[in-house]
This record gives C-alpha cells, sequence and structure tokens, in this order.
C-alpha cells in the first residue's frame, strides 16, 4: 500500500493527464444517477405561520433561545431557561417601523410568561412553509414525523449510529430497524429518531425535514422504506456483508466501494496507457485506489 503515490508519478509519459474531480462533481454525478429513481420516503410536513393556531406547541432545543426574547417587565431575560421546556404560539402583533414597514412580533408563553418574538419581518416575508424559530422545534411537526414512522420497520443507510445519549457507536447499514420514537431535536437538526434492532440493540439519528438546507440528513438519506439490498442482486453475500459493516476488500467494484463507504470527497483520474487509474479521498486520510473500476489499494 505504501509508496503508491510516488510510483504513479514516475510513471507518466508527457501524453497523461490528471483530472481532480471535486466533491460537487461527484455529487452532481449521482443525482444524474438518481434522476428518475422514485423516492419512497415521507411527504415533508408543512405549515406556514398564518394556519398557526392558539397553543400550537413548540419545543426549546437550545438554552440561548432567550435571547431571541424581547425583555419583559415580569422577567428577567438573562434568568430564564428555558431549554427542554414547551412553549406554546399565542398569536401575532403587527409593528410598524420608522421606515414604515409594518413588521410581526409573535407571542409565546411557557405558561407563566408571554415571551415575545420579533421577527423583524414583515407577515408576507414569513407566510411560508420554511419559516422557523431560532432555537425552537415545531411540536406538530415532530408528531407528524412521528405518526408517519414510529412502529414502522425501515432500512437504515447509514452506520454512523449514536447511541440514545447522543455518543458514538458502531452501528450496520442497510439492516432492517423498527423506529420506536421521534422526539424533537437540537438548533441544527430538528428531529431525533431511534429504533432498535431485530437483537435489542437501541441507537438514534439526528434528521432534517424536507424545508432544510442540509443536505443528506432528511429521512429518504437516512432510511429506506424497502429492502436496498434487492436493488443490487448480482452483489455477492460475502461482499454484502462487508459493505454492512462500512468495509472494503481488494477486488470490491465502485459501486460496491460507495455503498460501504459512502461518496468520496474527491476522485482523481489518472490515465495512462495500461488503463485507468482512480483515487477516492475521503476525510481523515482515507483513500481508496481503483485500476481499471476494480480496488486495488486502501487506507
Amino acid at each position: 500500500m505504501l509508496g503508491v503515490l510516488p510510483l504513479l508519478q514516475g510513471c507518466f509519459t508527457g501524453i497523461e493527464s490528471t483530472k481532480m474531480i471535486t466533491e460537487k462533481d461527484v455529487k452532481r454525478a449521482l443525482e444524474e444517477m438518481d434522476r428518475g429513481k422514485k423516492h419512497v420516503g415521507i411527504s415533508p410536513f408543512a405549515d406556514s405561520l398564518p394556519a398557526w393556531r392558539d397553543g400550537k406547541p413548540f419545543w426549546v432545543v437550545d438554552k440561548q433561545a432567550r435571547l431571541i426574547f424581547a425583555p419583559g417587565a415580569d422577567y428577567d431575560i438573562d434568568s430564564l431557561a428555558l431549554e427542554g421546556k414547551q412553549l406554546n404560539y399565542n398569536g401575532y402583533v403587527a409593528r410598524r417601523q420608522v421606515d414604515n414597514r409594518e413588521v410581526v412580533d409573535l407571542m409565546f408563553t411557557d405558561g407563566i410568561h408571554t415571551l415575545v418574538y420579533p421577527t423583524g419581518r414583515t407577515l408576507e416575508e414569513i407566510s411560508n412553509a420554511a419559516f422557523e424559530v431560532p432555537f425552537l422545534v415545531d411540536g406538530d411537526m415532530v408528531d407528524y414525523y412521528a405518526s408517519m414512522i414510529v412502529g414502522k420497520t425501515v432500512y437504515v443507510k447509514t452506520e454512523s449510529w449514536l447511541t440514545l445519549e447522543g455518543e458514538k457507536m458502531d452501528g450496520r447499514k442497510f439492516i432492517p430497524v423498527v423506529i420506536t420514537k421521534v422526539s424533537a431535536g437540537n438548533r441544527i437538526y430538528p428531529l431525533k429518531v431511534e429504533f432498535k434492532t431485530s437483537d435489542g440493540t437501541q441507537a438514534m439519528l439526528w434528521m432534517t425535514t424536507g424545508s432544510s438546507s442540509i443536505s443528506g440528513r432528511d429521512f429518504d438519506s437516512l432510511f429506506s422504506l424497502t429492502d436496498v439490498r434487492l436493488q443490487y442482486p448480482e452483489i455477492s453475500s460475502e461482499t454484502w456483508a462487508r459493505i454492512v459493516d462500512g468495509k472494503v476488500a481488494v477486488g470490491m467494484t465502485k459501486q460496491e466501494c460507495r455503498l460501504s463507504m459512502g461518496s468520496p470527497k474527491s476522485v482523481r483520474q489518472l490515465p495512462d496507457q495500461t488503463g485507468l487509474r482512480e483515487y477516492w479521498h475521503y476525510d481523515g486520510g482515507r483513500y481508496l485506489y481503483f485500476v481499471d473500476g476494480l480496488l486495488k489499494e486502501y487506507r
């Protein structure tokens, strides 16, 4: 495995070219491969602010949430301890600014205080399904996803599992699991999805919604409602066992390696007179080295 790079660099005759393919190129190629395939996930939750009902629940998922609210006469902002609590929406008021814009303040209650969140935006600007209140997770959204997937058997598509306390643990991909609970997540990933395997192992994953700008963490990216194995009948049972554990072996195809390790950060192609040599680079210094489409070396 050692010394491969210097050897390859010394083989150039002057007529070869080195092509660097970036992560964006890889993503675009995968999207093209996936074009036309029908996703069988769940429809994203959609709820715009004008339709919010009085009492609509929100979960506070970060202690910094206190900083979004205006000072109140009956509480001190610095002493508010809101993390983990449920707030309820209590309507909005329009307030005209000096520039004549009519901005909206949202009202919430924790059962004791009325908390005011000045959005700084007009009703028109915030009247879409993508609007989110910082540090709060929509309780109706949590309930929607829970009603759609809790109790279902799905196939997990990543081995990067977490314990129920949020610590990293060894996982497996493309195996059946049962979704046991969906709850409010954190400021980045609004949903915490808990599941268990057939042997009773419990784990969880952070999940985004369809409105999130973060890619690769929505339901379709993390789970499949159908057995992924059935899509690849040409892959041997021995190789599939490696893929499930996130491992590779010399002789595996690029498709098999992508299933096992995910898409590379970048790809370097080195064509020469004997064929096409290709490096896939991953975070942490890991790489895969292919010759004519088959894995030759890896780290």
